[in-house]
């Protein structure tokens, strides 16, 4: 009997798993069908279905995918499965003994580098070298930093829930992709009865030029990645240090004792002015892109010191996550998740910009289309992932602590009072804070009724409980 009934390469975007897949589906009794789980497309970007599945199909019943492929595959049928992919999947497959885990991995700041050249050029594959499109990018630290976030927690899910369960995986590294007998010993793992004697030479290196080549700003990279002070990082099996929160989010203030744990669509803006005001300085002033052994250093050159973060009502942060990052095409729009939005969970946003001809009638049904989706996606039963945008905050808290937990949480609705408060707790003469209500198309007064009141508290059930909030009677 064979061992395993399908398989899944847990992989992350440029690490090399279109080259893996393409070597593995040199193998007879082997096949992978691409990004199965992909929340943007099924399989392939071209696809319209696999094997009569659509992607409708797939998200009411994403289990249908998995049995399509094992019934229209010879042999041992698999996926490359990414951090952001259907999670319903991730927890389907992650305690089967009876599925093969392949883990790929690369070193991050090169997959890094490849994703943003990727992203510049358009171009995600290369056939024939004549038709490269290169080019430098510049690197951005907080960029690199929430993408490492994504890559370790993603590593130490699979790590955790593997030794929990007693399964062992094949490791195989980006290096290994030119190395026939680590393919066909993997091939050995999943009970392949062949073997293959070339790599496929369809698929060209894209970038092939070093790092000091392809990053602008190649010096201010080699300094922020020294400053996040990892190491191995692409060690295979993957066991980098265990990462707290994110700590280079956090502001201090330019001399007052303050800290601020920013939670995603809350008042940042407003909050870091107001520190700013304190010490009689601009926000760039502010400390940004602490490192936990700047932190700690903080805190002890700042006796006294007081860490806090606001949170907003549930109805107002919604809100501002869906007016900036889904209904707006500017460069704060996550361009993807917008697109499924509007073909899979039937979101009535425009294909483009609103314009003057989107009514406060138009907004109100796109917004609660989005809570719709919102209370599904945060059940974990889409497969778009939960961004930060709008998880809930009790669980950004949560990962505050992590590190160390914010010694107050402040409610927006009382700001000037607990502001106030704060600033007195550490001797710093009060600033008063500004007016700098955030800037919607449509006011979410016009739109705002007890059904969505309604709609934002199913969605949000544990932020209500734990912060008492009640209906929003403030706009």
């Amino acid at each position: 009997m064979a061992q395993f009934d399908y398989f899944v390469i847990f992989a992350e975007m440029r690490t090399g798993s279109n080259l893996l897949e393409e070597n593995i589906n040199q193998f007879p009794d082997i096949t992978s069908h691409g990004e199965v789980f992909n929340p943007h497309f099924i399989g392939y970007p071209v696809n319209e279905d696999l094997f009569g599945v659509t992607q409708a199909d797939r998200e009411e019943n994403p289990l249908a995918a998995i049995q399509a492929i094992q019934a229209n595959t010879d042999g041992l049928a698999g996926f490359r499965f990414f951090h952001d992919h259907d999670a319903r999947i991730f927890e389907h497959c992650i305690d089967d003994p009876r599925c093969a885990k392949i883990i790929l991995n690369r070193n991050p700041i090169d997959s890094f580098v490849s994703w943003k050249i990727a992203s510049a050029t358009g171009q995600w594959k290369l056939t024939n070298a004549t038709h490269q499109k290169a080019t430098a990018i510049e690197f951005n630290a907080d960029e690199f930093e929430g993408f490492m976030q994504n890559w370790q927690d993603f590593q130490i899910a699979i790590l955790n829930r593997m030794q929990k369960s007693g399964q062992t995986a094949f490791y195989i590294a980006y290096e290994d992709l030119q190395d026939v007998e680590v393919l066909n010993g993997m091939a050995k793992f999943l009970g392949s009865g062949h073997r293959i004697e070339a790599l496929s030479k369809r698929l060209k290196k894209q970038n092939p030029a070093p790092l000091s080549e392809k990053v602008q700003n190649f010096e201010d990279m080699v300094q922020s990645v020294a400053r996040m002070d990892r190491f191995n990082l692409n060690r295979t099996p993957n066991f980098e240090p265990r990462r707290g929160a994110m700590v280079p989010q956090y502001v201090a203030a330019a001399r007052a004792p303050l800290l601020y744990l920013p939670i995603k669509c809350g008042p940042t803006e407003l909050i870091e002015q107001w520190m700013a005001d304190l010490d009689h300085v601009t926000p760039d002033d502010l400390r940004r892109n602490l490192s936990q052994k700047d932190l700690r250093q903080w805190k002890r050159q700042n006796k006294g010191n007081r860490s806090f973060t606001v949170v907003r009502h549930p109805v107002m942060r919604v809100y501002d996550a869906f007016c900036k990052h889904i209904l707006d095409t500017g460069p704060l729009c996550y361009t993807e998740v917008r697109k499924t939005l509007r073909r899979v969970h039937n979101v009535p946003i425009p294909q483009d910009q609103p314009d003057a001809s989107f009514t406060p009638k138009d907004m109100r049904a796109a917004f609660v289309a989005f809570l719709t989706f919102l209370k599904a996606n945060l059940s974990g039963q889409t497969a778009l992932r939960v961004d930060p945008a709008w998880a809930s905050q009790s669980h950004v808290i949560q990962g505050f602590a992590d590190f160390a937990p914010p010694d107050v949480i402040v409610r927006e609705e009382v700001l000037e009072d607990e502001l106030a408060f704060l600033a007195a707790q550490t001797g710093t003469p009060y600033a008063a804070v500004r007016d700098m209500a955030p800037v919607h198309p449509i006011e979410l007064s016009e739109i705002y009724d007890g059904h969505v009141e309604g709609l934002v508290r199913d969605a949000y059930q544990k932020d209500y409980l734990a912060y008492g909030f009640g209906p929003l009677n403030r706009i």
